[in-house]
Order: structure tokens, then C-alpha cells, then sequence
């Protein structure tokens, strides 16, 4: 992901979250360095983006998105072995992510690719009602 993605990046961030990342939040990511990636298809549109930091031995995943036109096609899986595998090299031994018990279909995900639940942010993102816990979630790499 470059600074020239991020209108494409905010545009899937806005339809498929009611509280998406801002511009600022992703550029931010990208000046600080983090691991910031972007999926093409073969006609250059973008379909999956994520956002990840890895600090000593343990990556974070930010954010692990896939537009709604390209959702349930296994970008998010590919996206997710991808960073994993990016994790591994910057020599992460475990990735840690926080998932909307809400978001149902990335739970699952996350689930069957391995990650066990470690603890709950309580109040962790805004909701239309207030504020939504957060699961916490860890594999091993």
C-alpha cells in the first residue's frame, strides 16, 4: 500500500464498515512503516487491503479487509496466509488481532485458520448503540 492507494483503500473502508479507518489512520500506518499491503486482480482493481505491525517476536494485525463486490471468493484467507507469512519474516512467532464479535464471517475465518481466543476489550469500537467488545485472538506461526 502507497499513500497513492488510499482513495481506493477509503472508498472499500467506507462501504463495508459503519466506523471505518479514516485517510488518516492508513496513512499514518504506511509513514510509520508498518506492513501495509494492497490486492489487485488482474484488471489492476483493488480487492483486499491489510495493515499489520510487528514488534520483537509478535505481529499485530490492524486491519484485514476485502471489498464487498470480492468478498467470499478466499481473498480474506489469502490474505491472511500472506501476512502471516510476511509476520514470519520480520520473525513474529505469534499474530494477535482484535474482531468485532459482530463480524460473524471474520470470526469464523479466524477460527478455522487457527486463532484461539485470549480475551475480550471491553468497549474496544464504536457501535451505533454505544461501544462493542472486542475479541482478542492469537495463533502461533
Amino acid at each position: 500500500m502507497s499513500e497513492a492507494d488510499l482513495r481506493e483503500v477509503v472508498a472499500i473502508e467506507s462501504d463495508i464498515y459503519p466506523f471505518p479507518w479514516t485517510r488518516g489512520n492508513f496513512l499514518d500506518s504506511v509513514r510509520a512503516g508498518y506492513s501495509v499491503w494492497v490486492l489487485r486482480d488482474a484488471a489492476a482493481v483493488l480487492t483486499a487491503y491489510s495493515v499489520m505491525t510487528v514488534m520483537l517476536d509478535e505481529a499485530h494485525l490492524l486491519n484485514l479487509s476485502v471489498a464487498r463486490s470480492h468478498q467470499r471468493h478466499g481473498l480474506g484467507w489469502r490474505t491472511l496466509e500472506w501476512m502471516a507469512e510476511v509476520a514470519r519474516g520480520h520473525g513474529a512467532h505469534s499474530m494477535l488481532l482484535e474482531v468485532r464479535p459482530s463480524n460473524a464471517s471474520a470470526v469464523r475465518m479466524y477460527r478455522r485458520y487457527g486463532f484461539d481466543r485470549i480475551g475480550t476489550r471491553r468497549g474496544y469500537y464504536p457501535a451505533q448503540s454505544g461501544r462493542e467488545d472486542a475479541l482478542v485472538l492469537r495463533i502461533s506461526l
